[in-house]
């Protein structure tokens, strides 16, 4: 099988999509699969076999680029594919359409993005009730040229729904590496990243921008900091808002307890997790956030705001505690996990065994199905 990814961003920048996307194709490919990668951009250096940038122009220092088309290469190859598969609904999402209705190539596309809660970042001179109606009619009728449309949790299918998609909507739960996380291969010690020994550790890993809600969770903290002397929040990550973020933290007076690593190499980053006690995230953008998955695997709890994505990951009061998004209901979560040990203990043990439901190879496979029968169905 030729299968075609098409994402609007890849390696090296770093985020969830770029991983999952990595993932599944090295998936394919140890199964026999014809797999390549179509992204805009420049060629990199260090670009495994079968990637092809689409020639475009940088997006300010975002690591994206806009290419408004295709060059004589990409065209040459997309025409060859037996499935597309896009990662993003605008850039790349159109290039796939373009394809897929021009040599008649079934189109799969999986969401990754709460683009509701964006809209204003994509449509920006759009009063907000039209930038909405401007939304759902984008994907009532982009979601109708799909063969199929991947949501990684029933929470992200409702949520397209609720957008206007009209299509086959497959539940296929992104995937990690578990054993990566439950089994680090190094060992990482506290004062190494300049932990105090006695703290419990939380945690958050991710992207440190503002779609995810850390200077909430840096103010949230403040209060609960205020209550307590037992724990430490460690943020690891790198992203547009890393000063921002630390410079809340100095005006907040917190910098005793709070600490940031700022990019952590992926393989690096069991040997952190495992020097944790819990994770947590002020996110309610989440679709099925890997970052929440992969701690989940290391067997930490996890704490999270109630919100699609999020409450499909972390079961309330069995592998983690759901918060509603206001510090008194955040915050006494907080200090439960902080205070009990034993809790910690059964919800980490909990979250672990769930986790290796998860497997990034169980996503590639249920992927792969999905492929065959919009082929077959083509046919």
């Amino acid at each position: 099988m030729r299968i075609a990814l098409m994402s609007d961003v890849y390696k090296p920048m770093v985020n969830g999509v770029v991983h999952h996307v990595a993932l599944l194709k090295r998936y394919l490919e140890v199964w026999g699969e014809e797999v390549w990668l179509f992204v805009p951009g420049n060629s990199e250096g260090q670009d495994e076999a079968h990637v092809v940038r689409i020639p475009g122009i940088p997006i300010a220092d975002t690591g994206y680029h806009l290419s408004v088309t295709l060059d004589q290469r990409s065209r040459e190859l997309l025409h060859t594919m037996d499935v597309l598969h896009v990662h993003h609904p605008f850039i790349s999402g159109s290039f796939g359409l373009f394809v897929s209705n021009r040599y008649h190539i079934p189109l799969v596309f999986t969401n990754h993005t709460r683009y509701d809660l964006y809209v204003k970042q994509y449509l920006p001179l759009l009063p907000s009730a039209l930038s909405e109606s401007a939304l759902q009619a984008f994907f009532h009728l982009f979601s109708q040229r799909c063969a199929a449309l991947i949501a990684p949790s029933r929470g992200a299918a409702e949520v397209m729904k609720h957008w206007g998609v009209d299509g086959r909507i497959e539940v296929i739960p992104n995937g990690i590496e578990v054993e990566r996380f439950a089994m680090p291969s190094t060992v990482l010690a506290r004062a190494e990243v300049g932990l105090p020994d006695d703290a419990v550790i939380a945690v958050y890993v991710g992207r440190i921008s503002g779609e995810k809600n850390l200077d909430r969770l840096i103010t949230y903290y403040r209060q609960i900091a205020h209550e307590e002397r037992l724990s430490h929040l460690l943020l690891i990550g790198a992203g547009p808002e890393l000063e921002e973020c630390r410079a809340l933290v100095r005006r907040l007076h917190l910098e005793e307890r709070v600490s940031f690593t700022g990019a952590v190499p992926y393989e690096q980053l069991p040997a952190y997790l495992a020097l944790c006690d819990f994770f947590v995230t002020a996110s309610v953008t989440e679709v099925h956030p890997l970052t929440l998955l992969e701690a989940v695997a290391a067997g930490l709890p996890a704490l999270g705001i109630r919100s699609p994505g999020v409450s499909d990951v972390i079961e309330d009061g069995v592998t983690g505690l759901l918060a509603e998004d206001n510090v008194l209901s955040f915050g006494l979560r907080f200090l439960r996990l902080v205070n009990d040990a034993p809790l910690r203990r059964r919800l980490g043990q909990a979250a672990q065994a769930h986790s290796r439901t998860l497997s990034a190879e169980a996503n590639a496979r249920r992927v792969l199905q999905l492929y065959r029968e919009v082929i077959a169905a083509r046919v």
